[in-house]
Order: structure tokens, then sequence, then C-alpha cells
């Protein structure tokens, strides 16, 4: 436990083990409704995550508006793979 101001915060809480245990406590399926829902949003004309990811593969993505869409739409779609592959596999052992 460490002091921040008037609050005690576990030392870890940021680290490693406190995204872990996060990401093993949240419900999967809000997760993987919110992961679907922002990789394919906007439906039309292109999904912001498709459109990005040309972009990047094209080295065209630049702008930092860009940028933080990625990161936006394609944040809850990667914590839903590493809820899925890593936290499942290790739980086998």
């Amino acid at each position: 436990m460490v002091l921040y101001g008037k609050f005690f915060i576990h030392a870890d809480l940021y680290g490693y083990k406190g995204i872990m245990d996060f990401l093993r406590n949240f419900p999967t399926a809000p997760l993987a409704a919110m992961a679907v829902m922002l990789a394919l949003a906007p439906f039309y004309p292109e999904p912001h995550l498709v459109e990005k990811l040309r972009m990047l593969s094209q080295g065209e993505l630049s702008k930092g508006i860009d940028i933080f869409d990625l990161f936006l739409h394609g944040t809850p779609l990667v914590l839903l793979l590493i809820k899925l592959f890593v936290l499942k596999n290790k739980s086998g052992d």
C-alpha cells in the first residue's frame, strides 16, 4: 500500500498484475459487445478500424486524430483477445 495524498492505493494497481486482474474480473459479454461495436463502427461505408489498419499498412497513418481513432476502435478488441487467449490458457495450467 502506498499513500497518495489522503488515499491508500495498492502499489501494483497499475502494473501487469493489476491489468490482468482487471481483465480476469471484467465480464466477457460486455467486453465482447464493446469490442464488436467499436471494431465495426461506423457500419457504412467502411469501419474505422479497417480503414485505419489499411492506412497503417500503406504508411498513410500520420495525423494525430487517425492514430487516436485506431487506438479508440482497436483497444477493446485487443483487450478481448488478451482475455480470451492469455487468461484462458493460464487458468488451464
